[in-house]
């Protein structure tokens, strides 16, 4: 029986490939080892970590910005009931009477005024400006009346 040279079995096997021996060598840096060994490896990292820099959260005040974006309506100056009583009876109450009164000071743009429940009211008057639920109440047990603009 003749046997050629291509029919003799194989006698080297592919060598090992040598891990971990430099990026040239297509298996450098993690050295096919998956991520067992850095960050991503470990158990307790907290989902709002982002590698060392500030956290979101740290970030709003900065992008909030100082007094930038605050509020731009201001809260309504509150007016007692009581304090109504200085008026004429039947004369009707809105913002620049309470300005002439002295009751509010200088009406600037954007001022708004409530008036609120604290004491009686004597006297019937016409209310042009925003009440409380209990003061409608109490206006209209009065005698007077709220007209809302």
């Amino acid at each position: 029986m003749t046997m050629f040279l291509s029919q003799l079995p194989k006698t080297v096997a592919s060598k090992k490939k040598r891990v971990g021996r430099g990026l040239g060598s297509a298996k450098g840096a993690k050295s096919g080892r998956g991520t067992t060994r850095h960050q991503k490896a470990r158990e307790s990292i907290p989902l709002y970590f982002e590698g060392g820099q500030a956290k979101l959260t740290k970030k709003y005040p900065l992008l909030r910005g100082k007094g930038k974006n605050k509020s731009y309506r201001p809260k309504p100056v509150v007016v007692h009931l009581d304090v109504l009583n200085i008026f004429k009876a039947g004369e009707t109450v809105d913002l620049a009477k309470l300005v002439e009164k002295r009751i509010v000071k200088k009406a600037v743009k954007g001022t708004r005024v409530k008036i609120v429940a604290n004491g009686k009211l004597e006297k019937k008057l016409i209310i042009k400006l925003p009440v409380s639920h209990q003061v409608k109440e109490l206006i209209v047990k009065a005698g007077g009346k709220v007209e809302l603009l």
